[in-house]
């Protein structure tokens, strides 16, 4: 922290004059003390600056000045972080006292919550906001892009592909099956739609709702959290039209290479040295480079070869005849340039907005086009925004928020798999110029990276509508009604069809699918609300009733064979010879009725309690509904009279409990289901006909009942020496009970699963907020964010059943464990590699040299679940961020971003060099163990598990990322308003900028939102923001 702290006092400013000061030149000395409008507490750090120059000083830690001016008409100005700016003209005076009064902007910012907003002061839950302005520079592609390593307690995902985002995560993992996303709520209504489709350039502000006070409101949906994002509106004046465009490229940021031609046949030789353990010297060596004492004859003789050598030698390697004569005539490929790319990308947005005789408004329209870091990796989309209210009356207000979007997902990507499965010796094309199917003219084996995209003709289209249409009524005595109708349509259409030119599906004559799909979603929300304020006490009730309806219409279509040519692909799907036909409609309904009192006394001692009875058809009969209560406490007790601090200007404690549900499961899991097929059926004479079958697919369960996450929320936020430095402290536990899992059946049950609420998850945790203005200067400010979050689960119960001693048994096969994480690793452990001196050991296990050594816990000599040991986990143990922000001459912006994730492991089977494939692919560049290279972290090639089938190597996956480098440059009003443009602003980024990661060496250290080994792409951007 000594980063955030070390400049929390500004050196003084200097004394040189910039200029000389019109007036009376004089020579004298001012001299006087600061204080707090309060209490009288002196001010230490205040900027005691001459307008006009940068001629100035700062108090001591008296509050005390000491300024020499030279003109009686200089005006002093007296600035401070975290109070008022006040101006003191000099006149005759030689001592200047000035009392400062607390700016109370930071208290009194508004945080949206559930159906309302609340003053920052107000708040009595864990809530974190992000205001978007901070972030323009560095261009945030998504709203992930927006959220990522801005608040503490919320984990986001990575993606590599061009479409971006990324999962979401609050607080850790709380569930075994049910998903455990947050709940997204978007200008007020509860969104399903995808983070895609909203224009991060769209969004105000987004608020973090993550202890189960703050989301109880949510009730059923809010177990994991929730999200709110607020769109932009207009302000009051003339319209302002904006401008925003900017384009970039993305590359991979982390190159992991394969083996070079002359590479690959090296390590095609170790590969086969050790496949053939008894080999003889030379054996697998070039006939032209033989070790001394072996004679090319002899060399021959080791299996009666005759011929060219260098074909023999070829041969032993185990490579193909077309990679034979590739390499013998020098014709080589560069696979992994084919699939790696510059991906070049634009997004342009444009606006309208204004507020002006009771009307407000804001328009937008953009166009986002992202080519990926891997070929035909592209997505593409056209998004729009209309926020408009209107007030008709005195006591009515109508209005609309609509989102429109249309996005593109066709592309078929090349694999980079494929980088390292395909020969560097293949031959990439066929005599007429297409693409080849299997460039080593093998059986089996890697394909051509464009082979499949080429045959393919591929539309996806995703088209959505979101839109509120509201109403607010204010009644008397300070109550109003707002009622919400938002509805929600979304057409998918996913057109496919392959050639019969592909190899794989010549014998069926090509093959082609349609499918369309429409869901229709709607809710309203009705909301009372009531403010009001008798003296010093403040009272704010929100009652809300709440329905919704879902559907889904599914159709699909598929043909092959198609007659007298598949030239049509999916256009002339009809023409085919083998039609198929099948549809898959959902319908769900949900309803909700909540009441929330919001009660605060001076100011001081704030009280919220809130409960909320839900309703959803996918649980059982007997519980459709359940009831989901919250209670929150908080005190400003910095306020007190007997509370005296020269340093802790504010601070306040905030106590929560709550309960929220899960209803994240498929919306017929309770119930059984009918389901067709066909099977064929042998009569006794021997003949077979196919019969058609109806049968029960999935168990009832009519007690199915709501996952329940009951928190405990202790905060304490904080403002320090003036407010210069601010931030919160929270300590959290949270219980999951009646855990939504499927539990296996007997077999003599005839289901293999019934949805079934068993088990309980505990989570715990703190996290760290901290912001800091460390020099704030009239041509120069330098701020600081910093997070840390701290996380850990644990399974407390599971199924229920017991063993013979009476202790609960674990789910071995899900590696659940009673007491344990559920992302700890439990497996065999790995003791580093066998030596040649180790030999006759190694062979008792079945191994030999090279091969990894498993540890027998139990020393009985072979390999059980008795040896297997619990060695760390999946998930970070902890996460900060730090985040620098700088302004130079008011005009330019500079600004970086780290991040890390630190204590977790990651699987690395590349480690084993088991590939069943390893003699025949290429391979990245990474070590491996020989009787010359005797390295204890990688086995040798193509070596054995022996008795530890399956056994994981794990490595530390720790990592800190410097993430965006951003910088901004706003030219002078002076010069753009003569061409009645408010502000021109030029800004360029990059993301993703590098890493250390000091024991893994695989591609990014940061897995994908899946948890995937995958390259993450690095981003420049460039851009112009305009404003008329």
């Amino acid at each position: 922290m000594t980063l955030l702290l070390s400049c929390q006092l500004a050196p003084a400013i200097s004394a040189t004059h910039v200029h000389p000061l019109s007036g009376r030149f004089i020579d004298k000395t001012i001299t006087g003390r600061v204080v707090t409008q309060e209490d009288n507490t002196p001010i230490p750090g205040v900027t005691v600056v001459i307008k006009g120059t940068t001629t100035g000083t700062n108090t001591d830690v008296d509050g005390k000045y000491q300024l020499k001016v030279s003109d009686d008409n200089a005006i002093l100005i007296f600035s401070a972080v975290g109070y008022v700016s006040q101006e003191k003209p000099v006149g005759n005076l030689s001592i200047i006292d000035v009392t400062l009064t607390s700016d109370q902007k930071m208290l009194n910012e508004v945080v949206v919550v559930g159906y309302g907003t609340q003053k920052k002061r107000d708040l009595t839950g864990a809530v974190s906001q992000i205001n978007t302005t901070k972030l323009e520079n560095e261009n945030p592609n998504s709203v992930q892009d927006i959220l990522r390593g801005n608040v503490a307690g919320l984990s986001v995902g990575m993606s590599p592909s061009a479409k971006g985002g990324g999962s979401l995560l609050v607080r850790g993992r709380n569930s075994l099956n049910a998903a455990t996303s947050p709940l997204l709520v978007l200008d007020g209504a509860i969104y399903y739609g995808e983070l895609s489709d909203i224009n991060p350039n769209d969004i105000e502000t987004i608020d973090v709702l993550k202890d189960a006070s703050s989301a109880a409101v949510f009730g059923a949906k809010a177990a994991s959290g929730v999200i709110l994002i607020t769109t932009k509106k207009g302000k009051e004046g003339k319209p302002i039209i904006n401008i925003n465009s900017n384009i970039g490229m993305a590359s991979v940021g982390r190159d992991q290479p394969v083996y070079s031609p002359d590479g690959f046949v090296s390590w095609r030789s170790d590969v086969m040295k050790n496949i053939n353990s008894t080999f003889k010297p030379g054996q697998f060596d070039n006939p032209a480079n033989l070790p001394a004492g072996v004679t090319l004859d002899q060399w021959l003789a080791y299996d009666g070869s005759k011929g060219d050598p260098t074909t023999i030698w070829l041969q032993r390697l185990g490579m193909q005849p077309i990679e034979i004569e590739n390499y013998k005539a020098g014709r080589s490929v560069d696979w992994y340039n084919m699939i790696f790319q510059n991906g070049m990308r634009q997004d342009h947005t444009v606006s309208v907005s204004g507020r002006n005789d009771g009307t407000n408004y804001y328009f937008s329209l953009g166009y986002l086009d992202n080519k990926g870091m891997l070929y035909n990796d592209r997505f593409k989309t056209v998004r729009g925004r209309l926020n408009l209210e209107t007030k008709i009356s005195k006591f009515l207000s109508v209005g609309v928020t609509t989102q429109f979007s249309d996005r593109d997902e066709s592309p078929i990507v090349a694999d980079y798999n494929l980088a390292r499965t395909l020969s560097p010796w293949g031959t990439p094309l066929n005599d007429d110029g297409s693409y080849k199917w299997r460039p080593n003219n093998e059986a089996s084996g890697g394909i051509h990276p464009y082979y499949n995209m080429s045959l393919t003709d591929q539309k996806v289209k995703y088209t959505t509508l979101n839109a509120t249409l509201f109403g607010l009524v204010t009644l008397p005595f300070g109550i109003t009604y707002r009622v919400n109708f938002t509805p929600r349509y979304e057409f998918y259409e996913k057109f496919n069809s392959i050639s019969s030119k592909h190899a794989d599906y010549a014998a069926t004559g090509g093959t082609a699918s349609r499918q369309e799909y429409k869901i229709y979603y709607w809710q309203v929300d009705n909301i009372l609300k009531w403010n009001k304020v008798f003296g010093k006490h403040s009272f704010d009730v929100t009652l809300l009733a709440n329905a919704e309806k879902y559907q889904k219409w599914d159709n699909t279509m598929t043909n092959k064979g198609f007659l007298p040519t598949d030239a049509l692909g999916y256009h002339g799907i009809s023409t085919g010879t083998s039609p198929t036909v099948s549809s898959n409609d959902e319908y769900s309904t949900g309803d909700g009725l909540m009441a929330r009192l919001f009660y605060s006394f001076k100011d001081r001692y704030m009280v919220t309690l809130s409960t909320r009875r839900d309703g959803y058809s996918a649980f059982g009969q007997q519980n459709p509904r359940a009831l989901f209560s919250s209670a929150a406490l908080g005190w400003v007790f910095t306020d007190e009279k007997f509370f005296k601090s020269s340093w802790l200007n504010y601070g306040k404690l905030r106590l929560s409990w709550g309960s929220n549900g899960n209803r994240d499961i498929g919306r017929y899991v309770a119930l059984s289901d009918l389901t067709t097929g066909k099977y064929l059926y042998v009569k006794q004479d021997g003949t077979v006909y196919q019969a058609n079958q109806l049968y029960v697919n999935r168990m009832q369960n009519p007690n199915l009942k709501w996952e329940r996450t009951s928190s405990l929320n202790l905060g304490f936020d904080f403002g320090i020496l003036n407010n210069k430095i601010d931030g919160s402290i929270e300590f959290y536990k949270s219980s999951t009970k009646d855990l939504l899992v499927q539990r296996s059946l007997p077999n003599v049950v005839g289901f293999d699963w019934v949805m079934d609420n068993l088990g309980e998850v505990q989570n715990r945790g703190i996290e760290f907020s901290l912001n800091s203005v460390n020099i704030d200067r009239p041509n120069f400010s330098w701020r600081s964010m910093a997070t840390f979050q701290l996380n850990r689960n644990k399974i407390v119960h599971l199924y229920g059943d017991k063993d013979a001693n009476g202790k609960e048994i674990d789910d071995v096969a899900n590696r659940w464990f009673i007491g344990h994480s559920i992302d700890e690793i439990w497996n065999f452990q790995v003791d580093g590699v066998w030596q040649t001196s180790e030999k006759e050991q190694a062979t008792k296990y079945g191994v030999r040299p090279g091969d990894f050594k498993i540890r027998d816990v139990d020393n009985d000599g072979k390999y059980t679940n008795a040896d297997k040991v619990f060695q760390g986990w999946t998930n970070p143990r902890f996460r900060w961020t730090l985040r620098n922000e700088f302004k130079l001459f008011k005009s330019i912006d500079v600004s970086f971003v780290l991040y890390s994730y630190w204590g977790h492991k990651a699987g690395f089977n590349q480690a084993k060099n088991i590939d069943g494939f390893l003699d025949r692919t290429s391979s990245y560049v990474l070590p491996y163990w020989t009787e010359s290279n005797p390295i204890n972290d990688y086995a040798r090639l193509y070596s054995s598990e022996g008795g530890a089938t399956g056994f994981g190597v794990y490595k530390y996956r720790s990592f800190i990322r410097l993430d965006n480098i951003s910088v901004g440059y706003s030219l002078p009003k002076s010069l753009v308003q003569k061409a009645s443009i408010q502000n021109i602003k030029f800004f360029a980024s990059v993301r993703n900028v590098g890493y250390y990661a000091p024991q893994w060496n695989y591609w990014d250290a940061e897995p994908d939102s899946d948890g995937n080994n995958v390259p993450v792409p690095r981003i420049l951007t460039a851009g112009i923001d305009i404003t008329l």
